[in-house]
């Protein structure tokens, strides 16, 4: 197969790569700066999505779309300029992805598109799967309107996929990332109460998944990208300290949280127990389905 791919040299886009060009597929990277030629194999192919420019003739042939476009959600605290970066990183890239595909002579058969747990909003203890409601808060509007964004694939007939995944553990990228440094020193400990249940998924799984949604013709729509059982700060605290065999005794209380993190600082107390029940039902199966599996596999 050929794949466009954006959001290539992100976590999971750099796993995904990897995972396709190991498995003989062509891969088209969708870059902003000027093309270059990559030891890979893969191919280039730039694109602006602010200016909503694109290499359409590079996308003709694709068999498939990939998007992870997108800024960090924990990358800097939340101003109000950096949610403007948030927004428009998604929106905009979004957008231009999909009319861009909906114009092609030769569409691809399905653009699989990037969204977030965060689509439900704080859900407390409730379980939640993708029959849940969108949540209020800023996250939850941004992940509605970046599914939304896909519209025009979706109206030229091109199979859509929306991946809400949770939060990917490895070493390399995203929370955990942040996290390792301080449980290596022994200074870990649960964040807020450590109730809060956080879904998460091994960075494995998380390519499996996209690959599951790429090969599978009959599934369209939202899908949780979180392993099948969600568990508590608490727990995730627990698995990294035993792996690390450190102590995870210096919990950080949420006003201190909120204090640094600001607007942010829900996301990191708040609580989603997301289940994957229509990846479950695709037949899909985990490779490491408990927090103990994820972590040990991380480190």
């Amino acid at each position: 197969m050929r794949i466009a791919v954006t959001g290539s040299t992100g976590l999971i886009g750099s796993a995904l790569v990897r995972s396709l060009l190991d498995d003989g597929h062509e891969v088209v990277r969708l870059v902003r700066r000027e093309p270059q030629e990559r030891a890979d194999g893969s191919v280039e192919a730039r694109w602006n999505p602010p200016l909503r420019a694109i290499d359409r003739k590079a996308l003709e042939g694709v068999d498939a779309a990939v998007n992870l476009a997108g800024a960090g959600i924990g990358d800097h605290r939340w101003t109000a300029a950096y949610k403007r970066t948030l927004h428009e990183s998604r929106i905009l890239s979004t957008q231009t992805l999909a009319a861009a595909l909906a114009g092609l002579e030769q569409r691809p058969k399905v653009l699989v598109s990037a969204s977030a747990t965060g689509y439900y909003g704080q859900t407390g203890d409730a379980v939640i799967d993708e029959d849940a409601p969108a949540g209020g808060d800023f996250l939850a509007r941004l992940c509605v309107e970046w599914e939304q964004s896909c519209a025009p694939a979706a109206d030229a007939g091109i199979r859509v996929a929306h991946t809400r995944s949770g939060i990917v553990v490895d070493a390399h990228g995203g929370a955990f990332q942040r996290l390792l440094p301080l449980f290596k020193l022994g200074l870990g400990g649960r964040l807020g109460n450590g109730q809060q249940y956080w879904s998460f998924i091994s960075l494995r799984d998380e390519v499996a998944a996209i690959r599951h949604l790429i090969d599978t013709d009959r599934l369209s729509g939202p899908f949780n990208l979180t392993a099948p059982v969600p568990v508590t700060n608490a727990e995730v605290t627990t698995a990294l300290a035993k792996a690390l065999r450190r102590p995870a005794a210096l919990p950080v209380p949420e006003f201190a949280l909120r204090a640094v993190l600001g607007e942010m600082a829900i996301e990191v107390v708040g609580s989603h127990r997301v289940v994957p029940r229509r990846l479950l039902d695709s037949g899909f199966r985990f490779a490491h389905a408990t927090v103990d599996q994820a972590v040990a596999t991380a480190l």
